[in-house]
């Protein structure tokens, strides 16, 4: 069993949802990637997005991007950045999600791109602009290594392919709740709780909701139509600000001796 599929197993077994915050990796500096993922961890997430920072993001909003730009500055590499995660090994104990586009994965050669996060604990990998009817360069690679293929589905994704989508892997479907980009959101509408349960409706595995969740009324609201939510701007934000309390606030209700969700 996969670690994610055995993390969410557990998850389900004791009623709780699951909070996946997203880092930049590189920003900040790459030294200090094995410290924020100790501390998303004390701090009580279920697993960890890492993010490769990337020229030409089409998913990401304006936070992610200034972040993906700091961190290239630091002279940020797909290769540095396993290395980082590999020494995470012997003290993280949460899955490690890599968020990447394909092109570094193609030009990092993807099946020594496969074999290097296998061997650096990687237990998923997300790249967004991988559309299902391409995914055969690699998904079978990622199978074969254990490493779980996280796919997405959107607000304007048929309902046919949403099932198609839902029943592959057995990790999470990251589902987007916004029609854009990245970034935070003050407020979503009933379209999105009524999608949520749509998804939630048809999938096999866990639905986490992702895209524009910033705060603890939204992560309550959200979570009642799905299995948990990712936080990504909102804690690159806080990073950035070095405002670790206000991580730790954002986090708490999910810390297991207080979670209430």
């Amino acid at each position: 069993m996969n670690r994610l599929e055995k993390t969410f197993k557990e998850l389900k077994e004791n009623n709780r949802k699951a909070f996946v915050p997203y880092i930049m990796a590189g920003d900040g500096g790459l030294e200090c990637l094995v410290d924020r993922l100790v501390t998303l961890e004390n701090f009580g997430a279920t697993a960890i997005e890492v993010g490769v920072p990337f020229s030409d993001p089409v998913a990401d909003g304006p936070t992610i991007q200034r972040a993906g730009i700091r961190a290239l500055e630091n002279g940020t590499t797909l290769r540095g950045i396993i290395s980082e995660i590999e020494k995470a090994k012997e003290l993280v104990t949460v899955p490690i999600v890599l968020m990447t586009y394909l092109n570094p994965i193609y030009s990092y050669g993807i099946a020594d791109f496969v074999k290097d996060i296998n061997k650096a604990g990687v237990a998923g990998c997300i790249i967004p602009d991988l559309p299902i009817e391409e995914e055969e360069m690699i998904a079978p690679l990622l199978e074969a290594a254990d490493i779980e293929l996280i796919r997405l589905v959107t607000l304007t994704t048929p309902l046919e392919r949403i099932k198609t989508i839902a029943n592959k892997g057995n990790g999470f479907l990251y589902t987007v709740t916004v029609k854009g980009i990245t970034g935070t959101r003050t407020d979503f509408d009933q379209e999105v709780s009524q999608f949520l349960s749509s998804v939630k409706s048809v999938s096999k595995i866990p639905v986490l909701a992702g895209f524009g969740i910033s705060n603890q009324s939204q992560i309550q609201e959200l979570t009642n139509y799905c299995d948990g939510v990712i936080v990504g701007s909102k804690i690159v934000d806080l990073f950035e600000k070095k405002d670790l309390e206000g991580l730790e606030n954002l986090m708490s209700v999910f810390k297991a001796e207080k979670n209430i969700i």
